[in-house]
């Protein structure tokens, strides 16, 4: 059973970037502090140019404010390169010690013509169900 918790969206330089993030309750144990999120991501390039996803960057946080930051070359395994009008999707995961967190992160695009620039991954929050939230 996964539980969607709404769309994220984040624009830079006509790279739309949208988070769906979801709770794994088949992975988690809540007895043993571990919360499992997947989250499916899709990048669309809606500019005039083709750029490549070079590098990631990602700031995990739990409730407790521990922060996680993870960094490396482009996305599961892959570099993908979209031409104007392409959308790549991906799917990835994420696990907590705590029963909510937040992520956000950017992606580091590089064009045909050596143009670096990041890309923001809009902050999500990870919830588990049944938890109440106060947002201010």
């Amino acid at each position: 059973m996964t539980k969607v918790q709404g769309m994220y969206r984040a624009l830079t330089k006509d790279i739309e970037v949208v988070v769906e993030p979801f709770y794994l309750e088949e992975q988690s144990d809540p007895e043993d502090d571990r919360y499992v999120w997947g989250y499916r991501i899709v990048i669309s390039n809606n500019s005039g140019i083709a750029v490549r996803l070079v590098n990631r960057y990602w700031n995990i946080t739990d409730q407790n404010g521990q922060v996680d930051e993870v960094t490396g070359p482009g996305v599961v395994g892959e570099q993908p390169r979209l031409s104007p009008g392409d959308t790549y999707e991906y799917s990835s995961g994420c696990p907590l010690d705590t029963p909510s967190g937040l992520m956000f992160g950017h992606y580091q695009m590089e064009t045909d013509e050596g143009e670096i620039f990041d890309v923001d991954i809009p902050a999500f929050s990870l919830d588990s169900p049944g938890l109440l939230r106060v947002l201010n």
